[in-house]
């Protein structure tokens, strides 16, 4: 079998997977600089007007009975398909789950879990959260939620979720199985507010270079971003490589917040211009913790909105280098209306351009490819080869030092990293699908809960692994052997790809949490190690 043949045939399901993922995720996380206000739709001039008066007749004269409500609902996304990918309608639960992810808080019960089984099982426990005030700790399996058994009965996650999340001081009734315990243990969880980090990883790859991980752009972000950077600073950081792979977005005054962070006095950050709000321009005050800095700053096919935006800041004023693959090409401005119910409606109001004056939104005309985006591009090889990226003349800029860059679809990096399809022998593909590595480290975190609990500093994760990796390795090889996986791991590459990720989602489980995964497996990130020979070269 070809490499080609070995790519199509496994990469694109993922593809697809990611393009659909994206269809939800960049109509959620969208770019604005408010909160958006309530306003009424009815009854407004010309066409609302028309369509209120539509519904009231139909309210009053239609020969069946008709809930106006579930019309109304059912109507306002087709109307809205007609405008662009982005302008989209959240009913209220959808709305309010959007909301608590951008602002960074929702309440809930404070604990990470995951349902690789049909058992919820506790990964971590938020530090003086709820559940960790009244004696939850990791490891622990949910067995029944308000005396309704959830394990073994194929729960959907979301579902679950819905169950442990509520109103701020209600109360919910966990059953409790835990490990060297016979007796189920009853705990009353009194929901509090949970703060989320947006900001995953922050460490010091070596003496000098350090590597910052942000997930999305929430209301905490910036706060976040420099709390991190002072601390890397303070440890000798002189180089930062800056993670925005796979962030689809979120507050567009948080993404120039954070590039104000990088760029001289006056530099121009942003601007934004819209048929009804005009043209507004943000330029840097100068005051920023990065000014000088080397930066490498990391992006993919997933990168979108507001992490395109501080990647053409930064481009466009010839700070740092880009490096990774196409962005996905989101240059449209979304704000958000709330109305009385809980619902809310994300409406683009304007485009914003980098400050050469690139609007880097992709087309969409042709609304029913518009999704399908990233799927074409890997049939037509871009992910593997720069050379099959597009180019518009008809949208060539010059950057102030002589780059050339482009507008029309996204952020072209400086440095082209392909898609990694090398771990693709026989052994790996069986490992990959039947997820063995994740159910391994889930496995031997559970009898290695205390001695993980003690590793609080990414010292103490090194020393774990200089004095276990080679155990856990062979053990795993003999896991594997025994569910059925045939073959051998004789590949250098693909066994440094075992040993990251095993090492990476057993480390996970302990206080450090992302910080101690991203660290491990950095090794087999094609983009950060691009990014530090890059540096060191």
């Amino acid at each position: 079998m070809t490499n080609q043949t070995n790519k199509r045939g496994v990469a694109v399901p993922l593809m697809i997977a990611v393009a659909l993922a994206l269809g939800i995720g960049i109509g959620i996380f969208f770019g604005s600089r408010g909160q958006g206000r309530t306003i009424n739709i009815i009854g407004r001039d010309r066409p609302t007007s028309k369509i209120g008066s539509i519904l009231s007749l139909i309210d009053s004269h239609y020969v069946d009975s008709i809930n106006v409500d579930t019309l109304t609902e059912e109507f306002i996304p087709k109307l809205l398909s007609k405008l662009d990918p982005h302008s989209v309608y959240l009913p209220p639960v959808t709305a309010k789950a959007t909301g608590e992810n951008l602002e960074g808080r929702f309440d809930g019960i404070g604990v990470v879990f995951n349902m690789a089984t049909d058992t919820v099982i506790i990964q971590n426990v938020v530090l003086g959260g709820p559940s960790e005030k009244v004696g939850i700790i990791a490891g622990d399996r949910i067995i029944t939620i308000n005396d309704s058994i959830v394990a073994g009965k194929k729960i959907p996650q979301n579902d679950i979720v819905k169950m442990l999340r509520g109103e701020r001081g209600t109360k919910v009734k966990l059953g409790i199985e835990r490990q060297d315990t016979d007796k189920m243990l009853s705990f009353d969880v009194v929901r509090d507010k949970i703060n989320v980090k947006s900001l995953s990883a922050a460490f010091m790859i070596d003496e000098n270079i350090g590597y910052i991980k942000l997930l999305q752009f929430s209301r905490t972000s910036h706060e976040e971003f420099v709390k991190a950077v002072k601390e890397l600073k303070a440890q000798g950081m002189t180089h930062l490589i800056f993670d925005l792979s796979a962030n689809t977005g979120g507050f567009l005054d948080q993404a120039i917040l954070i590039a104000n962070e990088f760029l001289p006095a006056g530099s121009v950050i942003v601007y934004t211009e819209g048929r009804a709000v005009g043209r507004e321009q943000t330029v840097a005050d100068g005051n920023g913790v990065l000014i000088g800095m080397d930066v490498a700053l990391l992006i993919d096919e997933v990168s979108a909105s507001s992490s395109e935006i501080v990647a053409g800041a930064l481009q466009d004023n010839d700070i740092g280098t880009i490096i990774g693959r196409r962005s996905y090409g989101k240059g449209l401005v979304q704000q958000q209306i709330k109305f009385d119910d809980g619902s809310a409606l994300n409406l683009t109001i304007a485009r914003y351009y980098t400050p050469t004056g690139r609007c880097i939104q992709r087309p969409y005309q042709h609304g029913e490819k518009y999704d399908e985006d990233i799927v074409q591009r890997y049939l037509r090889n871009e992910l593997f080869s720069s050379d099959s990226i597009p180019h518009n003349d008809s949208l060539r800029y010059m950057t102030p030092k002589g780059k050339v860059v482009y507008g029309g679809g996204g952020i072209i990096p400086d440095i082209f990293v392909p898609m990694d399809t090398s771990h693709l022998s026989t052994p790996m593909r069986e490992i990959s699908v039947n997820s063995l590595i994740f159910s391994y480290t889930l496995r031997y975190t559970d009898s290695h809960r205390k001695e993980l609990a003690q590793i609080k500093t990414l010292s103490q994760a090194q020393d774990f692994i200089a004095h276990n990796g080679n155990a856990i390795y062979d053990d795993f090889t003999a896991y594997i052997r025994a569910k059925g996986v045939k073959g051998k791991i004789t590949s250098v590459t693909e066994e440094l790809l075992i040993r990251c990720l095993l090492n990476g989602y057993i480390l996970r489980n302990t206080p450090l949490e992302d910080n101690a995964y991203y660290y491990m497996i950095y090794p087999i990130y094609d983009l950060v190690t691009e990014a530090i020979n890059h540096i060191k070269s």
